[in-house]
């Protein structure tokens, strides 16, 4: 009785599973995220490498306070692309560890000055 118990209250969207597809949605969903999060290391690679010259480079400051706002954006996006249920399933909740790592990144590079 257990058994089927269990698999009545899950919902009928969940028994689905086609193993068939899984790959190749495993690779639509992974491959434009990996590009964004290649694209976000370039980015938090830049405001680290080429900060401000000095503390009268305001324009540097300006720099790498946009770098920092476009990691922080760009990250942000990719956390809510893959909260979305249907990627959740298929990649999994690792995917959320570079584009947190990276805001992290950027934000401590954004609090300390020089």
């Amino acid at each position: 009785m257990g058994a089927y118990r269990d698999a009545r209250l899950r919902l009928p969207r969940e028994n689905i599973d086609l193993p068939e597809i899984r790959p190749w949605t495993r690779w639509a969903f992974g491959v434009p995220l990996a590009l964004v999060h290649l694209m976000n290391a370039g980015v938090v690679y830049l405001a680290l490498a080429y900060g401000p010259a000095g503390e009268w480079d305001t324009q540097g400051y300006a720099g790498t306070e946009l770098e920092c706002l476009l990691v922080f954006f760009l990250s942000g996006s990719t956390i809510l692309i893959t909260l979305v249920p249907p990627v959740r399933r298929t990649l999994g909740l690792w995917w959320l560890v570079p584009p947190v790592a990276l805001g992290v990144i950027a934000w401590v590079r954004i609090a300390t000055p020089g």
